[in-house]
């Protein structure tokens, strides 16, 4: 791998603007080409983020041999074609969360990442959050004795979006659960892994998207209360209960700058500032696993994408979440 990764961008649209802005602060990481399957749009991203190249068609941007790695960013229900189509023709690739719609296309995606042997990680990056990573390491090393408790939840008011939008049309996936709910399921399971049991109820938009749901995660000795919705704004402090002490992940907390930690009483204030808007600490990851020749990432690995899609489709069975195009 050389000492500077070039990336490639797949589906110029407001998520990726967020995303190159991070890269520029990646300092072995540079933004090679763009692409769409609208050549003027493709064009414009290239000229404002100063990439060298921009393509008309997603195939052309996997053919361009200076680009090492693809960011795929277009909406949920182009992530297993694309992914597929880009590690087929050898390149690596970090893909939006979800990585796919259900457990049945992220399987399929990770065994063509096999196949091909070709790095692939789900773009989840709340994963590579400083406070988050902290936050792991404090509960691992039982700072706040065993955790009982999790609330945690993302919420705001997308009903005055476009019916024809990503948020709110099911032919494209549209709904809370898997582009907002996937973070609350995400914090439970990176604190106290999968439950034993699941409760979920939905409500649902008049054509037809889920529009809030509330999720109970039952664990042996603890449970989770999540929830996930467009019909309002919530405050998104995140709160985890142990049986010595307790972290108040702040506002909002998937994208947090810091936290308290509350023991014996006193208050422990932990800042610590993400470099851009963060999604920067998971380019470091992608750009650490490529140059030690990792096929995968031990922070947020295959079987933890699946372990996380499995959990979604469970909410979304419970829920009564199906897509026209699943059957």
């Amino acid at each position: 791998m050389n000492d500077t990764i070039g990336w490639g961008i797949l589906g110029p649209g407001k998520i990726a603007q967020s995303f190159v802005n991070d890269l520029k602060l990646v300092k072995d990481g540079k933004l090679v080409a763009a692409a769409s399957r609208n050549i003027e749009r493709a064009q414009a991203f290239a000229s404002e983020y100063e990439a060298t190249y921009a393509f008309g068609s997603y195939e052309e941007l996997f053919t361009c041999d200076e680009v090492d790695v693809i960011y795929i960013a277009t909406p949920h229900t182009g992530h297993m074609e694309w992914a597929i189509k880009a590690m087929q023709a050898g390149k690596h690739v970090l893909c939006e969360k979800p990585l796919g719609i259900n457990a049945a296309e992220v399987s399929e995606m990770i065994s063509v990442a096999k196949e091909n042997k070709v790095f692939l990680m789900e773009a989840l990056w709340s994963r590579f959050n400083p406070s988050l990573k902290k936050i792991k390491k404090l509960i691992s090393d039982g700072h706040i004795g065993d955790v009982g408790y999790i609330h945690a939840d993302f919420a705001f008011y997308g009903l005055d979006r476009d019916l024809d939008s990503r948020v709110l049309n099911i032919d494209l996936a549209g709904g809370s659960i898997l582009d907002i709910g996937i973070y609350p399921i995400f914090l439970a399971y990176l604190i106290l892994g999968k439950p034993k049991s699941i409760q979920a109820v939905s409500n649902f938009h008049e054509k037809g998207a889920e529009i809030q749901t509330s999720m109970i995660f039952h664990y042996e000795n603890a449970q989770a209360m999540l929830y996930s919705g467009l019909t309002s704004n919530s405050k998104m402090r995140a709160e985890i209960q142990g049986s010595t002490g307790a972290i108040f992940i702040d506002p909002r907390w998937h994208e947090t700058q810091g936290f308290v930690v509350l023991k014996d009483g006193v208050e422990d204030r932990n800042d610590l500032p993400t470099v851009g808007k963060g999604y920067s600490h998971e380019i470091v990851e992608v750009h650490n696993c490529l140059k030690d020749g990792k096929l995968q990432s031990e922070r947020w690995s295959h079987q933890n994408s699946m372990d996380l899609i499995y959990l979604l489709d469970e909410v979304r069975r419970l829920a009564g979440v199906v897509f026209p195009f699943e059957g």
